[in-house]
């Protein structure tokens, strides 16, 4: 089986008569395009050059294999152009998972403008409770809210910073007034729940023994979001969500083991896919500039 790059030096040399002009054209050494002449016909078992003084001819077999040649390599070049027209198209389906409270407030004007900047691309939006293993190619991108990512080959940037702590409407401080530190709290109804909002949230309450003062529960994120809003009790949520609620008040400061990171994230065999990486640069800048507003 011949060597792709002694077709090459096959085709210069047909091409320029000459080995020393075949090197040139190809860059290569003139001893090296005559070794791969010699290596090709040695393979093929044909005579393709008469070499004269004046230069190399072809043979008349060497003739004859000269379209065959020409053929392989406008098929090869027809695949390179494909390879790269594919390697810079961006569109095709991105799917990105993330907490449902993200998807529900900060989230659809972001989508919205990358629409319009990238309309070949198709978002496929991911609210599921369970996280969603990117190694195993169950989404392409995650916005996660965590201390520090855990799974294999995770690839990404810690946008913002994300305190949870507790939120009540302004109606509802209208009515009850507003608990200004951890004592005060028994006193006032918490609304539970929220989906994948609810393990830290949980947490929270067990570690001041709050578990008791949860008078109602939602099973989405949406639906806690609207309790706290419609002034219902108080809710811990994620600072990132809620201090850009401009309906809910921060009832007391979150304190630093109650931080999370806002964190965009991928697989490293997907970070130089062009449609994912379009999507992640997009999600990344419009993210950092609402956490800097």
């Amino acid at each position: 089986m011949f060597d792709w790059n002694d077709l090459r030096s096959f085709l210069a040399v047909a091409e320029s008569g000459s080995t020393l002009a075949a090197a040139q054209a190809l860059r290569v050494s003139q001893t090296t395009v005559a070794r791969r002449i010699a290596a090709l016909e040695e393979a093929t078992g044909l005579a393709l050059f008469e070499r004269r003084q004046a230069g190399y001819a072809l043979t008349p077999v060497g003739e004859a294999m000269l379209g065959h040649a020409l053929a392989v390599r406008e098929a090869a070049d027809r695949f390179g152009e494909a390879a790269g027209a594919r390697s810079r198209d961006t569109g095709g389906t991105v799917s990105v998972t993330t907490m449902e409270i993200f998807a529900v407030t900060i989230l659809p004007p972001i989508l919205r403008d990358l629409r319009a900047a990238h309309p070949e691309i198709h978002i496929q939006l991911d609210t599921s409770d369970e996280s969603r293993d990117l190694a195993a190619g169950a989404a392409d991108i995650a916005i996660r809210s965590s201390k520090q990512p855990s799974g294999a080959g995770l690839v990404g940037r810690r946008i913002a910073d994300n305190g949870w702590t507790l939120y009540c409407s302004r109606d509802y401080a209208d009515l009850h007034g507003i608990p200004h530190s951890r004592e005060e709290l028994a006193a006032h109804p918490f609304i539970g729940g929220g989906g994948h909002v609810w393990e830290p949230y949980r947490a929270w309450l067990r570690q001041y023994a709050l578990e008791d003062a949860v008078v109602m529960q939602y099973d989405t994120a949406s639906g806690l979001l609207s309790g706290v809003r419609a002034g219902m009790g108080l809710s811990v949520l994620p600072a990132f969500i809620a201090d850009r609620e401009s309906d809910l008040i921060r009832c007391i400061p979150p304190k630093n083991e109650d931080t999370t990171g806002v964190w965009l994230l991928t697989h490293e065999r997907l970070r130089h896919v062009p449609r994912v990486r379009a999507v992640l640069d997009f999600l990344a800048n419009a993210l950092t500039r609402l956490a800097r507003a």
